[in-house]
């Protein structure tokens, strides 16, 4: 039996507006660039390529779970571009930390 957790979120869940607005807010900043290929990649659900939308979006779980976290709710409407980017901005600097460690 597939646990509720598991399901993915439904395409209203993270709406298609968010998620260009924050490709949109990453492309003029080109800082974050590999930060964010780098996110996308560790983030992406096991075996996106195979999947319909065919795109390394995270699992619906995952997801589920940062949203309630940060915004207390599951609702992708809640989503603040400059949250992910101040994110992306801290693993930048995580990563450089760890480098020069």
């Amino acid at each position: 039996m597939i646990q509720p957790a598991s399901l993915p979120l439904s395409r209203t869940a993270m709406p298609w507006r968010v998620v260009l607005a924050i490709i949109g807010a990453v492309l003029v900043r080109p800082q974050l660039w590999t930060v964010a290929f780098r996110q996308v990649v560790r983030t992406a659900a096991p075996r996106w390529w195979a999947r319909v939308p065919f795109l390394p979006l995270p699992r619906g779980d995952y997801l589920r779970f940062r949203l309630v976290t940060q915004y207390g709710t599951a609702d992708g409407q809640a989503i603040r571009v400059d949250d992910v980017i101040s994110y992306l901005a801290w693993c930048r600097g995580q990563h450089s930390v760890q480098q020069n460690a």
